[in-house]
C-alpha cells in the first residue's frame, strides 16, 4: 500500500487503528463520568456509576471493581460523590460504597479485596430485616501518598492522613495521623515517623510516642 510515495506497514495501520479506538473510548468515557482523563485506565469493572464519579490524572482501577455511588435508599434522597485524584492505583475486585462522600488523595496505591464505605446498615428494630432499614452515613476520606494493603475494609466516618501505610487485613475506622502505620481489628496507629529525630518510633494506640 502506497501513501504520498510511501509505504505504510500493517504496524502503521494497527496502531493508526489502536489510537483511534483509544481516543473515542475516551470521548465516550469523558460522556459518562462527572470527571474522566484520557490518561484514565478503569479495567472491565462488574459494577461501576460512573456520573457519580470524579477522576483525576493517571488514575488506574484494575478488573472487577464495584464503585457504586448511591442515589436513594428507601425514601431518602442521596448525592454521592466519589473524588479519585491523581495517580491514585487500585488493584484488582475493590469495593466501593457511597452516599455522602468518599476521597481518595493523589498518588495512593489500593491493593486487592479493599472495601471502602461511608454507609453503615442500623439494626435500630429487630422487626424490619437489616437491609430494609435506613442508612447511616459519613464521608471517608484518604490522605495523599498511602499504602492500603490487600482485605482492608475502611469504615464510614474514617479520615486517614497523608503518607499513611494500612496493615493487610485491618479493620479502620476512625481518624489517623500523617506518616504512620495503622494495623489490627479494630485498626490503631502502631508507629509514626518522628520528623523531629527524622526516624519511626513506636507509639500508643492514639499515636503518641511512648
Amino acid at each position: 500500500m502506497i501513501v504520498k510515495g510511501k509505504k505504510v506497514t500493517i504496524t502503521r495501520i494497527l496502531g493508526g487503528i489502536s489510537r483511534a479506538l483509544r481516543f473515542w473510548r475516551y470521548v465516550w468515557r469523558k460522556r459518562q463520568y462527572a470527571k474522566y482523563c484520557i490518561t484514565d485506565n478503569v479495567k472491565r469493572p462488574i459494577h461501576i456509576t460512573p456520573k457519580y464519579i470524579e477522576l483525576g490524572e493517571r488514575v488506574s482501577i484494575w478488573y472487577h471493581a464495584r464503585i457504586e455511588g448511591i442515589r436513594k435508599y428507601n425514601n431518602t434522597i442521596y448525592t454521592p460523590r466519589i473524588i479519585i485524584h491523581d495517580g491514585v492505583s487500585v488493584q484488582q475486585n475493590l469495593h466501593l460504597t457511597c452516599a455522602c462522600q468518599i476521597e481518595i488523595g493523589d498518588n495512593t496505591a489500593i491493593a486487592a479485596n479493599v472495601t471502602i464505605t461511608d454507609i453503615h446498615h442500623p439494626y435500630t428494630d429487630v422487626t424490619i430485616p437489616i437491609e430494609k432499614q435506613d442508612l447511616e452515613v459519613a464521608s471517608v476520606k484518604i490522605g495523599r501518598d498511602c499504602k492500603i494493603y490487600n482485605n482492608v475494609v475502611i469504615l464510614p466516618g474514617t479520615v486517614i492522613g497523608n503518607h499513611v501505610t494500612v496493615g493487610a487485613n485491618s479493620v479502620v475506622k476512625g481518624t489517623y495521623l500523617d506518616n504512620c502505620v495503622v494495623a489490627g481489628i479494630p485498626a490503631v496507629i502502631v508507629k509514626r515517623y518522628d520528623s523531629a529525630m527524622g526516624e519511626w518510633r513506636k507509639t500508643d494506640k492514639r499515636g503518641i510516642f511512648i
